[in-house]
């Protein structure tokens, strides 16, 4: 035992006291400390609630100008693992439903894809326009506004472009892969067992059969004529119909206006301005998040891996 353990210095038990009564003191700051910034994150959480509550903030955070231009973009190909129509749709409906908006423009750069998701966006947009008469929609072209994209842009109340801009391609395509020719290079013999002659529907290790060619023919012309009408319904007296119109061709912008299928040039920023008179936009697009994106691409990977190999899919590009 140490010297100052056999006989401890006088007024030991005050020093001990005194050390105890600082811990708590600090205990207690630093309690105090956490409970002022738990507080504050509530009270700025529910000032933040507040504010979208009134509409004055977008849900990302982002201001609401009083009046405004709507901004919605599709980029990409329209299909259900890229550009949806269920975001596009959505992104459509807030933009018209916020009340300081003054007019929409969605801004194209697409070289098309599923006829099934620009049919559900362009019959969303002939919804909501006459839903909200007020409030106009314009479709403004980036580099490329071709087939399903075009599709969409039919339903707008006018189509801006760049004089470079690509238009058109007013068609339909079934594509795939024939494989006969290899297989007797290699020898491999094809073993294909149906239930249902036409099970085997266009299977690219067989050898064409005509009455399922001609078939696929009809359904791509059936799927054109509808894409036809939705052009001729959209653009009206302004389309200038040429025996090229509907052959699946593509035209500058500056051609496309000439044609009918376009009405200006105009950015998104032009159109804002002077169009719409409304100088402030507010972007409506939305934006998947990463798990949202990551479950779309396995899906649509794991419906590759289960279809046939070259097995045809219809699409407006």
């Amino acid at each position: 035992m140490s010297e100052t353990e056999k006989n401890p210095p006088p007024n030991w038990e005050r020093e001990v006291l005194e050390k105890l009564a600082l811990a708590a003191v600090q205990e207690q700051r630093r309690a105090r400390h956490w409970s002022i910034l738990f507080k504050s994150l509530g009270f700025l959480y529910l000032f933040i609630v507040l504010f979208l509550a009134a509409g004055w903030f977008r849900s990302d955070g982002v201001a609401i100008p009083k009046a405004h231009t709507a901004l919605v973009d599709l980029q990409g190909v329209i299909a259900s693992d890229q550009v949806s129509a269920d975001a596009i749709i959505a992104s459509l409906q807030s933009a018209f439903e916020d009340k300081k908006t003054r007019g929409v423009i969605l801004r194209i750069n697409s070289p098309g894809g599923s006829p099934v998701h620009a049919g559900q966006i362009y019959d969303e947009i002939k919804r909501l326009r006459a839903k909200y008469p007020n409030i106009p929609l314009y479709a403004v072209v980036d580099d490329i506004c071709a087939s399903g994209g075009y599709y969409v842009a039919a339903g707008a109340d006018k189509i801006f472009v760049d004089k470079a801009s690509i238009v058109g391609s007013i068609g339909v395509l079934m594509d795939g892969f024939g494989f006969t020719k290899t297989m007797e290079k290699l020898g491999v013999e094809r073993r294909l067992l149906t239930a249902g002659e036409n099970k085997g529907f266009l299977d690219p290790f067989s050898p064409v059969d005509p009455k399922q060619q001609a078939y696929a023919k009809q359904m791509l012309e059936e799927i054109h004529g509808q894409f036809i009408a939705v052009v001729r319904e959209g653009r009206g007296k302004r389309l200038k119909e040429t025996p090229e119109t509907f052959s699946g061709l593509v035209w500058s912008g500056q051609k496309s206006i000439e044609l009918g299928l376009a009405d200006a040039y105009g950015t998104v920023e032009s159109v804002a301005r002077d169009v719409i008179k409304a100088e402030d936009i507010v972007d409506y697009t939305q934006q998947d998040s990463l798990i949202d994106r990551l479950a779309g691409r396995l899906g649509a990977g794991a419906a590759k891996a289960l279809a046939p190999f070259g097995q045809p899919g219809v699409s407006l590009r």
